[in-house]
């Protein structure tokens, strides 16, 4: 890692503020846990590469702040101590529906381990973009990319962005640029990605509350009979989850489907909190910790092609939030890792032409990888818009800790392969039954053609 490297990356947007035009090998446009994770990969690859990101850090983010063992696999992988302080611990998920309650604990496999993590995403997104500029990245806060730069064939060179308050004027040049800024998705969309309209989106609401009885839970706790106030059950599901720090974060998740008509998440969130035990302390505004915030989840690949023009587009920007049960960070950090793989390598090549022809096997490994299961997930999904679906689920899911065991595996997605036990087997058999997505496939071909063109 070298000084000048170092020179301009602030956390906080405190560095040196870059020159009206900047260059690197890489660039990253957004720094949460899908753009720090790629730039810590490349950054360690010794790769020269600069992240721009539109807020200063720390900053809130919506999320139910629950990492699953997935995702706990990725920070291990990026050599961060999740026994250090500020992490929560847990072993497993508390089901609750219709007044029975089940606990499951996370499986161990050979890829995962045995526990999940909670953590503000105010301080994760703050320990990530920090791990990535200590690996060498050139981090600048406070820049907001605004459009595209591309070249007369229209692959994409960089972008021009507007730094600090005064929205100071600066380009930022490289040539392979990664697409990163989360739900919005806009640079990506600037580049022609459009989302797949029959294709899940769901929506997030949560709130902290203060709660000495349930801040050191060991479970992630998941109700699952939510329904409207008209009595209709939904596709989704409330929880509670522990931070370790006084607090709980609260919320509901919901999947959009015009099925279940339209639904007001914000007036929904007291009344089931309502149902909670008075002791808990979240029936009430006494113990409230900020604002309600909610935000759109785009899942099961729905934004592509995952390469467009030359820009990757990784995590919420390529729309890979789990359909299964709305886990975003742990497919935000793998589809990160995976691109910086591809791009390491392309940066070897001598021309764009070259580079392009490696850069395309990002979109077909990252399909290989979750296609099938993320098409195991969109049905799962439409199935759940179903409300006869819904209401035998949330009569019989608590019922039998071998059934919920196996369903933990499956939605959470965390079978090995080969499989290591008989669950193992039987979730791997089910996720091979369905097709290869040849959507993902032919989309991200044409994209590779038109940019090599």
């Amino acid at each position: 890692m070298t000084n000048a490297r170092c020179a301009s990356s602030a956390g906080d947007g405190a560095g040196v503020p870059p020159p009206a035009r900047t260059d690197a090998q890489v660039l990253i446009v957004g720094a949460g846990p899908a753009g720090a994770t790629a730039a810590y990969h490349l950054a360690r690859q010794g790769v020269d590469v600069v992240v721009i990101e539109k807020s200063a850090f720390p900053r809130e983010k919506v999320c139910g702040d629950g990492l699953t063992p997935r995702a706990v696999r990725h920070l291990v992988r990026m050599g961060i101590d999740t026994t250090a302080p500020g992490w929560a611990r847990n072993r497993g998920l508390r089901f609750v529906s219709r007044g029975r309650t089940l606990e499951v604990d996370w499986p161990e496999g050979q890829r995962f381990p045995g526990y999940g993590l909670t953590r503000t995403r105010q301080d994760f997104d703050h320990l990530l973009a920090e791990r990535s500029t200590a690996a060498g990245a050139r981090l600048h806060t406070r820049t907001k990319a605004v459009t595209p730069l591309t070249d007369r064939a229209g692959r994409i060179t960089g972008v021009a962005a507007q730094v600090g308050p005064e929205r100071r004027p600066v380009e930022f040049h490289a040539p392979i640029v990664i697409a990163a800024d989360g739900v919005a998705g806009r640079l990506g969309l600037a580049m022609g990605v459009t989302r797949v309209a029959n294709r899940p989106v769901g929506t997030a609401v949560r709130r902290y509350y203060r709660s000495e009885a349930k801040h050191l839970d060991p479970y992630l706790e998941s109700w699952l009979d939510l329904r409207r106030p008209d009595g209709r059950i939904l596709p989704g599901y409330s929880w509670i989850f522990p931070m370790g720090d006084g607090r709980v974060n609260v919320g509901l998740g919901v999947l959009n489907d015009s099925r279940t008509g339209a639904t007001d998440m914000r007036a929904m969130l007291d009344p089931w909190l309502a149902r909670t035990p008075q002791e808990w302390g979240l029936s009430g505004p006494d113990n409230i910790d900020g604002p309600t915030r909610s935000a759109a989840l785009p899942m099961g690949f729905n934004r592509l092609p995952h390469l467009s023009r030359g820009l990757l587009l990784i995590g919420d920007a390529g729309g890979m939030i789990n359909p299964c049960n709305g886990e975003g960070i742990a497919y935000a950090m793998e589809s990160a890792e995976l691109a910086a793989e591809f791009v390491a390598q392309a940066l070897t090549r001598p021309d764009s032409a070259s580079r392009d022809r490696v850069l395309a096997g990002y979109p077909r490994e990252i399909a290989a990888r979750l296609g099938r299961y993320y098409r195991l997930g969109r049905v799962f999904s439409d199935l759940m818009a179903r409300p006869t679906f819904t209401t035998l689920v949330t009569q019989n899911a608590v019922k039998s800790p071998r059934v919920m065991g196996f369903m933990v595996r499956l939605l959470s997605n965390l079978s090995d392969a080969p499989g290591s036990d008989t669950a193992d087997h039987l979730v791997n058999s089910m996720i091979r039954v369905f097709p290869s997505d040849r959507r993902l496939d032919s989309r991200s071909s044409t994209s590779f053609r038109r940019s090599a063109s």
